[in-house]
């Protein structure tokens, strides 16, 4: 069994599927950059047919397009295929980015100088960069997701022509050095069976579990309504079955086509890493519509603990889904059932509940919700928010990581604030001068004093250790919107020094009538 912190956050299908990307936008770098031809080289090109007649065969652009090349980008038709090709154009030229004319009559999606390169001789299974073929270029000019093999989408989208075109003209269309039978190919594609919606890759995934990470909810529904004898509740290596990976991804309209049409079997199988379905929607913690929808299954209780102990609730502690956990608690969400975690040995097992996950992860906010938790009509919290098992030290925050994470935050929001603000208003401490308290609160003391010879009113801000919503966040805000207003009915922003957390002022205009506040509230007028 695995332990739920390790999961990857990528498989290696997911890496496989990136390198495939990288070289993916390597080849349409290529193919764009053999597009590119300066104005003066399409100058034969766009006269009359008599000169097209007399114009040199052996012509090449700098970048080594032939006149076939140029023929495909530009607006040739069939006509001037036929009459190069019978001049003697060779149509295996490759360009300097290798790539032949057919290359990029497919890339250009022109049908019909495919068609008369292919009935000219045009050879449908020469390779050009990266041994890639036209129907490769076919299928990776779609601009589409690509799922296991390309020629799905070609059929599906735009390049459908070329496609079937090539498969009954006898191009390999297998991936990789493994080359098919066409025939056997496109019965796959108009015929699936059990054999095919149920093949695996490596990694034990079956196509549905592609559809299903992908949210491709109308694909899903037609396998699960097809009559293909296809296997709605397998599993991969990791235990996922094709639920697990919606719910991971946030794909509720393909868990509710799995569930309406498949059942529930799915809801109650458990992945390697002790998480159902349920929890998988609590790992991914931003749809609550889908998680409400999973409970109203009745298929497990909203407190149902893995193999190794953790609920939902600890899921989604685990990631910060403040919402969710929220959602949670107010449904009945048990906050004392106790985690274990399976890397420890069985004699040194530590039991951990969901605040202590959040605490882990530098989740305070969280931690704060958890401590001070009631359940609508209870008058106390819900325990004692110490952990089970330990020596009973209460849980303070900040945590070391939540720390971390706020201090990080908060010099990234100095730094921009440095950026963005004028030169003119940014102010060192030397520059000010204070003299008499004239007002305090929970963020420090106002003075009026002077700046540049100039009578202001000073806001100090006092360093504070911690609180629930940091001072520096409060004064960047304050900063970043005073130096935006100018109006004669608002206080006029002077400047800020913004050195050091322990130095932060704010100078404005200083009114000698005193406080709004006191004026409204105190001396109630």
């Amino acid at each position: 069994m695995g332990n739920y912190k390790s999961r990857p956050t990528q498989t290696c299908t997911d890496e496989w599927k990136k390198k495939v990307s990288e070289s993916y936008s390597v080849i349409i770098e290529r193919l764009e950059d053999d597009l590119r031809i300066k104005d003066s080289e399409l100058t034969d090109l766009n006269s009359s047919d008599e000169a097209f007649q007399k114009v040199n065969l052996n012509y090449r652009t700098e970048s080594g397009l032939s006149l076939l090349h140029l023929c495909c980008m530009c607006g040739g038709n069939k006509v001037h295929i036929r009459t190069l090709m019978l001049k003697g154009l060779r149509p295996s030229r490759l360009t300097r980015n290798g790539f032949t004319a057919l290359h990029l009559a497919v890339y250009k999606d022109n049908a019909e100088l495919v068609t008369a390169m292919l009935h000219g001789g045009a050879d449908i299974q020469q390779v050009g960069y990266g041994a890639l073929t036209a129907l490769h270029i076919a299928t990776i000019a779609g601009h589409h997701e690509v799922g296991t093999a390309p020629v799905h989408t070609s059929l599906r989208h735009y390049f459908t022509f070329c496609t079937v075109l090539f498969i009954f003209r006898n191009s390999s269309a297998g991936v990789g050095n493994n080359g098919c039978s066409n025939k056997r190919f496109l019965d796959i594609l108009l015929h699936p069976s059990s054999s095919t919606v149920n093949a695996q890759d490596n990694e034990d995934h079956v196509p549905l579990h592609f559809c299903a990470r992908f949210g491709h909810h109308e694909v899903v529904h037609f396998l699960l309504q097809g009559n293909f004898e296809l296997q709605p509740h397998s599993v991969n290596i990791y235990g996922d079955t094709p639920l697990h990976l919606a719910c991971y991804n946030g794909k509720f309209e393909v868990v509710k086509e799995i569930v309406q049409l498949s059942g529930t079997e799915s809801l109650s199988k458990e992945n390697i890493f002790s998480e159902t379905a349920f929890h998988s929607a609590c790992t991914y913690g931003k749809s609550l519509e889908m998680v409400k929808f999973l409970l109203g299954q009745n298929a497990m209780s909203i407190n149902h603990q893995g193999r190794d102990g953790h609920t939902g609730l600890h899921s989604a502690c685990f990631h910060g889904h403040i919402r969710l956990v929220q959602f949670l608690l107010d449904s009945g969400a048990d906050m004392n059932l106790v985690a274990c975690d399976p890397s420890r040995s069985s004699g040194e097992k530590e039991e951990q509940t969901c605040l202590m996950w959040a605490y882990e992860k530098g989740h305070d906010t969280i931690v704060t919700l958890l401590k001070h938790y009631k359940r609508p009509l209870d008058d106390s919290p819900c325990n004692e928010y110490s952990q089970p098992g330990g020596d009973g030290s209460y849980v303070s925050v900040p945590s070391p990581l939540g720390k971390i994470k706020s201090m990080t935050k908060e010099k990234a929001d100095v730094l921009l604030l440095r950026a963005s603000l004028h030169s003119s208003f940014q102010l060192q401490l030397s520059d000010l001068e204070f003299n008499e308290i004239i007002g305090s609160g929970s963020f420090g003391k106002v003075y009026r004093g002077k700046c540049k010879n100039k009578v202001v009113a000073i806001k100090r801000y006092r360093a504070n250790t911690y609180c629930s919503k940091s001072d520096v966040d409060m004064f960047c805000r304050e900063v970043s919107i005073l130096c935006r207003l100018n109006h004669p009915c608002v206080i006029q922003f002077v400047g800020a020094c913004l050195d050091d957390p322990s130095q932060f002022a704010i100078a404005t205009q200083y009114v000698s009538g005193g406080s709004l506040f006191s004026l409204l509230h105190e001396q109630k007028r």
